[in-house]
Formats: C-alpha cells, structure tokens, sequence
C-alpha cells in the first residue's frame, strides 16, 4: 500500500510527538552477576552456594567497556528503566529513519531551470572517473 506524502508527514508528526514523552535516558545493558564477598563465615562461601547478586550496567565509553555497579535494587532498578527509555529511543529514531527515507523519495525535488553548469558537469565527471579508479584499485 503506497501512502501520500500528506500521511507521511502526519504520521511523521505523531511520531515526533512520541520523543516529546521520553523520560531520561542511557545507553547500555544491566545485568546481574553472582559474586563472593571474602568472608569465610557467609553463605557465598560454600562450594554449592551461587553468591551475592552484583547489579551492574555495562556500557562503552570511547571504545572501552566501563561497567557501574549499584548498590541497591532501587538504584540499579532506575537504571534498568533508563536503559530501556534509551531502547525505546532508538526504535523511534529507525521508525522516523525510515519515514523520512519515504517521504524524500516522494518529495519532489524543485525545478532548476539552469540546469548543470558547465563547471558542475566537468566537476561531476572528474569525480566519477576517480572514484571508478579507486574502485578497481580495491578490487583486485
């Protein structure tokens, strides 16, 4: 089903509405990882025992991997959220991403009654002839 450009700019609206009831947001993934705490006399010691729950958020951080611990289940609970607002952000951001590519496509471009100057024409094939250069260069 083709839609008008009309219905895709208002569905574009509505969707731009949706990043208006975001709440506060990051990136990263939470998780929970089993731990001992050293003490000989607590449960974590025991062989079969799994340890204490360690609440974690793991991120990248110019290309290192950082990880941040909270100390209790509230904390670590706000981050949860705050990551998944930040899941939710990036699904909004492909949908309007892909309702833009529709609507470029079916905006018409405006009409150029010069048409390609000279120097852009000699410009253009210059361009093309190195990058076809390139591209077999690469290609071997």
């Amino acid at each position: 089903m083709s839609q008008s450009l009309a219905d895709l700019e208002d569905a574009r609206a509505k969707l731009l509405q949706q990043f208006l009831t975001l709440g506060d947001f990051r990136p990263g993934t939470v998780s929970a990882a089993p731990r001992r705490c050293g003490r000989p006399t607590c449960h974590c010691a025991r062989p079969d025992d799994s340890g204490h729950p360690q609440f974690r958020l793991l991120r990248k951080i110019k290309g290192k991997s950082v990880a941040e611990s909270f100390a209790t289940p509230r904390a670590f609970r706000k981050a949860a959220q705050e990551v998944a607002e930040f899941h939710r952000f990036q699904d909004l951001s492909a949908e309007l991403t892909a309702l833009n590519e529709q609507i470029c496509r079916l905006r018409p471009a405006a009409p150029d009654p010069a048409g390609w100057t000279e120097a852009e024409k000699k410009r253009l094939l210059l361009f093309i002839k190195k990058s076809h250069r390139k591209s077999r260069r690469f290609s071997k």
